[in-house]
């Protein structure tokens, strides 16, 4: 006799995710090599601090798929509490980097509040969503007070300053918004507040002015010489590209190749169909993210699982579309493959948060043996279908 268990994580999405991390390795280590040792006097210095962090994002993962994702329900007021706590620190004490302060520094170890302020937001609205339900069409008792969470993280992360966060923080809250059954008026109404906001943003500073007027006019190479030097290396790659460890770019030309404008080094290293098959592999954790959240034994799950499948997928497609100058230059990580910690360690936790999501559906049952003379469990699919 046997019985069905809902104990089997969905396996693709973390072989995926493992498959984009060890592939970093070798791409950051080309993209970082000869800067390392131009400015280290070691050639694999930035690897093996890559390398560190991918262990220490996988242990993330794992711990994400051993905790019972209902139980974040009641934690996730105090944990944005928690971030925005942080987030003023950082601006009161923060050390400052490239004229931006958002990095905290404890022991050596460097943290972007940010990134957890990105998250522990997102889980707090699944959780008003999914307690609220129908209130989130009210403008009063649902959606403005979500509204407010929002633009308090927003508005410390700006002051960072960083744009480029801050705008994927409210894009993607407009996304779980409108899965949450929001007004589109009351959408509106929210995006045409801030764009007035984001916009005398853009404009407060120099560069950042500097930037969108070079997108507007076609990303002049005078203006954004990172942008071009990024170009001329999807350029160089061609059809199958020049081959691992054959980037002429990251030899001093293209700033930050081993982090935001990684994928230009995938690009020239191994041409069209390397950068076709690593968007394929986001393309398939978006699939598979999906499917796990059609599945969800709740609405928390539900929303939980959109929600960071989302937030993983847009910003794979934004990044790309920062190195190909389709979108505006901005400062945001391919995820599992850019250099840096915190966007590795708090994204990798969440895909294990998506695992145990998927842990709990009957999307992957396995098969087990009971005591003969013991009758087994209907699964929730097979108690539904009967029903109907």
């Amino acid at each position: 006799m046997t019985k069905t268990q809902r104990n089997h994580i969905d396996l693709p999405t973390l072989i995926i995710v493992l498959t984009l991390m060890v592939l970093s390795l070798g791409v950051v280590y080309s993209a970082s090599a000869t800067w390392a040792l131009e400015k280290f006097g070691e050639s694999n210095r930035l690897l093996n601090s890559h390398a560190l962090k991918i262990i220490l994002g996988i242990g993330a993962l794992f711990v994400g798929v051993t905790l019972d994702y209902r139980k974040y329900r009641k934690l996730t007021k105090p944990a944005l509490i928690l971030a925005l706590l942080l987030l003023v620190i950082t601006l009161v004490l923060g050390g400052e980097t490239k004229g931006a302060a958002r990095w905290l520094r404890v022991g050596g170890i460097g943290v972007q509040p940010s990134e957890f302020a990105k998250f522990a937001l997102l889980f707090h609205l699944c959780t008003l969503i999914a307690t609220k339900q129908d209130l989130v069409r009210e403008f009063k008792r649902g959606f403005l007070p979500m509204s407010i969470w929002i633009g308090i993280v927003t508005g410390l992360v700006l002051l960072q300053p960083n744009f480029s966060t801050g705008a994927m923080i409210v894009l993607i809250s407009l996304v779980m918004l409108f899965i949450g059954r929001a007004r589109i008026s009351h959408l509106f109404f929210i995006a045409l507040a801030l764009a007035p906001i984001l916009l005398a943003y853009v404009v407060s500073a120099p560069y950042r002015f500097a930037r969108f007027k070079s997108f507007l006019s076609g990303n002049s190479g005078t203006v954004n010489y990172q942008l071009w030097q990024g170009i001329i290396g999807f350029g160089s790659g061609g059809l199958f590209g020049l081959g691992p460890g054959e980037s002429k770019q990251r030899d001093l030309f293209l700033p930050e190749s081993y982090g935001d404008f990684v994928f230009s080094i995938v690009g020239e290293e191994y041409g069209f169909v390397g950068t076709i098959f690593f968007m394929g592999l986001f393309l398939l954790i978006m699939l598979r993210g999906f499917k796990i959240a059609k599945y969800a034994r709740d609405e928390y799950g539900r929303l939980l699982a959109i929600g960071i499948t989302s937030t993983i997928t847009l910003y794979a497609i934004v990044n790309a579309g920062v190195t190909l100058g389709l979108l505006p230059t901005t400062g945001l990580p391919m995820p599992f493959v850019s250099y840096g910690g915190s966007s590795l360690v708090f994204s990798s936790f969440a895909i294990g948060v998506l695992l145990n999501i998927s842990a709990q559906t009957d999307l992957h049952p396995r098969m087990t043996r009971l005591p003969d003379g013991v009758m087994p469990v209907e699964s929730l699919q097979e108690q539904s279908a009967r029903a109907t």
